[in-house]
């Protein structure tokens, strides 16, 4: 018996991001899926872009919540106020059994209309507290390339929304297929490692001149590769242990212990990108021990390893 295909609708929002907009009607132009585009305002006024251009839709909201796969694209932060009509119909659609997927900062509208609440979700690391401010019931996973909690489904920023759609290809017709619309879209059909690894470095924060704080600082940096213990920042700071943990926590942000490893991440990222220095040579000149210390490092603060990570940034620095 042939199996109908999954009707999968996405949402057209008003000044959506034209890349998550165009993602699912990519990904989702295999024989198994039927790609509805369903407009999301009254009057449908179109999808207002870059240049002058405008997307119109050829189907409602009613389309919407009678499909097995509902998509949302990013929306805009600036300002966006996700319709009351399509906040109602995500939320049928869902009552009627589809899968809610949200692409990017279009886990707000999902936020919005109620469905997050209780649950994990993804969103581009640049808006993860943004996320968490305005809905404290959603817990923000601003490490994940996406997140499958079942029936809803959201992922990070930009390029993870390819990687959530053929998550979702690969969940409904197997590995073969998924990497075969990889191929198709010259993408892998799985990366590696989260979106931590796409955050940009941290830099040290400046300290106030009066607390002592920014010789220190800037002593540490210099002798990253060298054992640095937290007695002696304190001694050079002029305190006691004590009393420059709770000022390095209050002008800096942190522990002094974070604060190293830290900026001996940052250390170690930066040679990866710009250098051919072997594994152990980066982890002993970023003061993080062995090769198999910075490996271990790399898998809990960025989810991958140096070498795939080298691989991912040394040609683009």
């Amino acid at each position: 018996m042939t199996v109908p295909p999954t009707r999968v609708a996405v949402a057209l929002l008003d000044r959506t991001s034209l890349f998550e907009l165009a993602v699912p009607c990519a990904v989702f132009t295999e024989p198994e899926y039927e790609l509805l585009l369903c407009a999301t305002a009254a009057g449908d006024p179109g999808h207002r872009g870059p240049g002058g251009l405008t997307l119109r839709a050829e189907h409602g909201l009613e389309a919407l919540t009678a499909a097995g796969l509902v998509v949302v694209p990013a929306c805009v932060m600036d300002g966006y106020e996700p319709p009351a009509d399509l906040l109602d119909a995500l939320r049928t659609a869902h009552r009627n059994g589809a899968r809610i997927a949200s692409l990017c900062s279009g886990a707000f509208v999902l936020a919005a209309a109620g469905l997050l609440d209780g649950r994990e979700a993804a969103t581009h690391w640049m808006y993860a507290d943004e996320l968490r401010r305005r809905h404290p019931r959603v817990t923000v996973n601003d490490q994940a390339l996406y997140v499958d909690d079942g029936d809803i489904l959201t992922s990070a920023g930009t390029a993870a929304a390819i990687d959530l759609c053929l998550h979702i290809v690969r969940g409904d017709h197997g590995t073969a297929r998924a990497a075969e619309t990889g191929r198709r879209l010259v993408v892998a059909p799985h990366r590696e490692g989260g979106q931590r690894q796409y955050v940009p470095p941290r830099r040290p924060l400046p300290a106030r001149a009066d607390t002592g704080l920014g010789p220190v600082l800037d002593w540490a940096l210099a002798r990253l590769d060298q054992p640095l213990a937290i007695a002696e920042l304190a001694r050079r700071a002029g305190m006691s242990e004590r009393t420059f943990g709770r000022h390095f926590a209050r002008e800096v942000g942190t522990t002094p212990l974070k604060w190293l490893i830290q900026q001996r991440l940052s250390r170690a990222r930066e040679l990866l990108e710009t250098t051919d220095l072997p594994v152990d040579a980066v982890a002993e000149r970023s003061g993080l021990g062995t090769g198999d210390g910075l490996r271990q490092h790399f898998a809990r603060a960025l989810g991958t390893t140096p070498a795939a990570y080298r691989r991912a940034f040394r040609a683009a620095a």
